[in-house]
């Protein structure tokens, strides 16, 4: 018989206030989106406003799962690690309830829908993604990663993957205005920069600097491009937005404030750490100088 674990509950059975405020909080934007339906705050358009919205959750949620592991080196606490499949879980929810009102706004009619699915572009990868992170949500569970075993960890390696698909899917359906698409791709960039150079060997803070630095000009670029590409606004004019002083803040900005709180995180966390091994280095020293 299948036993259901409380999603609050840490593996040993006690109540963790972490995941409870976790679970809590993910059913906050879909109950946010149903009340602004419900008093007609979406109106005209009401289920194309919820597609939208349900759409930009999952992909906020997707982020924040890549989020957990850095920021759980960067800030050595550990726990964080109990949120990450709940997270991920939850983007799946997102993006199903975001397929699912699409098929409602298409009046259900699926030979249509599996046909534009088919032609256009972004809907196909963002069906593509929606199958990945099926295939995710599927198999996250305690049983799937035992039965698995190192086979799991390929698997959802493929999350990296989706989520540039996913941020894609995002940008080309934004069409005018790509500002958020772009600071979430900036954030992402982070993010894969971060797991990059720890894995490389450098340290927490080296590696959040690093990524901090890089970040925002790669937003600015990838921002200019994409309205350069897409809208024919010259390039120079919108990378020089970037820069100037007395023009509203780009989505680089956002990417650079992101990246130093990621930084001060790691630096604030970091410190700690080296006072202990510079006393305990200290140590036989005082003792033997006694």
């Amino acid at each position: 018989m299948i036993q259901l674990k409380a999603p609050w509950n840490e593996r040993n059975g006690r109540f963790s206030p972490l995941k409870a405020a976790v679970f809590a909080g993910l059913f906050v934007p879909a109950a946010w989106i149903a009340y602004l339906a419900a008093t007609g705050a979406l109106e005209p358009k009401v289920v194309t406003e919820m597609i939208h919205r349900t759409g930009l959750w999952a992909i906020r949620f997707l982020t924040l799962s890549l989020l957990v592991t850095p920021l759980m080196r960067g800030a050595r606490y550990t726990k964080l690690v109990s949120i990450r499949r709940m997270v991920g879980v939850a983007a799946f929810a997102y993006a199903s309830a975001h397929l699912c009102l699409y098929v409602v706004d298409q009046h259900f009619a699926l030979l249509h829908v599996a046909s534009e699915i088919a032609l256009r572009f972004y809907l196909t990868i963002g069906f593509v993604t929606w199958l990945g992170l099926a295939a995710l949500a599927a198999t996250s569970t305690d049983a799937m990663i035992r039965r698995l075993g190192p086979r799991w960890k390929r698997l959802h390696s493929i999350v990296y993957g989706l989520a540039v698909l996913a941020l894609l899917h995002f940008m080309i359906q934004a069409k005018a205005d790509v500002s958020e698409p772009v600071m979430m791709t900036g954030f992402f960039i982070i993010l894969m920069l971060f797991r990059a150079l720890t894995k490389r060997g450098l340290p927490a803070w080296g590696a959040a600097l690093a990524a901090a630095i890089v970040s925002p000009p790669l937003a600015a670029l990838i921002e200019a491009s994409w309205y350069a590409l897409v809208r024919h606004i010259p390039f120079w004019e919108v990378l020089g937005a970037n820069i100037d002083p007395d023009m509203a803040f780009r989505p680089s900005a956002y990417v650079a404030l992101g990246g130093a709180a990621f930084l001060v995180v790691a630096l604030l966390r970091g410190a700690p750490a080296t006072r202990r091994s510079a006393l305990l280095a200290a140590r036989p020293a005082t003792s033997a100088g006694g």
